[in-house]
């Protein structure tokens, strides 16, 4: 009663039909990569890919610090930051939503003091790399989870150390970096960053 997973070429049964979730469009190997990466077949955008992006968008946030839609994208991220709630260790976070998990990584990111700059910088290099790239993903989501995934990385983990010389101990501690956790920050990034997208010429000259 199901179709095989709709990725061209895999020929495996989506999910629902091993009884294995109810996902009717992916198989599980496929579902895992989406929720990763935003893409069912595409993956992520490595660092390298990314650097002169993000040099680039570093550069043209310093030069129009003044414009207004750069200084409404900041307000807003910074925004993100106060009204994220009370901060949370990574390893306290089992149980809780993912749109409560969301909130608590804009809290890391303001306990770590990240500058709004940095998270509109990431925002900006996504667009940048996907319109330069002739082959990337073209779905909305794909560029929401990227940028999300960038974002999470900047303030990931809680690391704790007691004691001294060979007896100390350490924790270090991550939150997962998948799922619909991505999707509510990457989507409240878009939502902080839409207008500074729309009217910015770095993007409008690539198109």
């Amino acid at each position: 009663m199901f179709k095989n997973c709709r990725v061209v070429g895999c020929g495996r049964p989506a999910r629902a039909a091993t009884g294995d979730g109810l996902d009717t469009r992916l198989c599980r190997s496929h579902a895992e990569h989406n929720a990763r990466h935003g893409s069912p077949y595409r993956g992520s955008y490595t660092a390298k890919e990314l650097a002169p992006h993000r040099r680039r968008a570093e550069q043209w946030i310093a030069d129009n610090i003044e414009d207004i839609w750069v200084k409404n994208a900041l307000e807003r991220i910074a925004t993100l930051y106060t009204t994220a709630g009370p901060y949370e260790e990574a390893y306290r976070l089992r149980g809780k939503s993912p749109q409560e998990r969301s909130k608590i990584a804009w809290a890391r990111l303001r306990k770590a003091k990240i500058d709004p700059r940095m998270v509109l910088q990431a925002r900006l290099a996504i667009e940048l790399i996907t319109i330069c790239d002739p082959t990337a993903e073209k779905k909305a989501e794909f560029k929401v989870v990227q940028a999300a995934k960038l974002v999470h990385r900047m303030a990931s983990g809680t690391h704790k150390r007691w004691g001294e010389g060979a007896s100390a101990k350490e924790l270090h501690a991550y939150p997962r970096s998948r799922g619909n956790v991505l999707r509510h920050i990457g989507y409240q990034l878009e939502a902080a960053t839409e207008l500074v997208v729309a009217n910015c010429k770095l993007l409008s000259v690539d198109k």
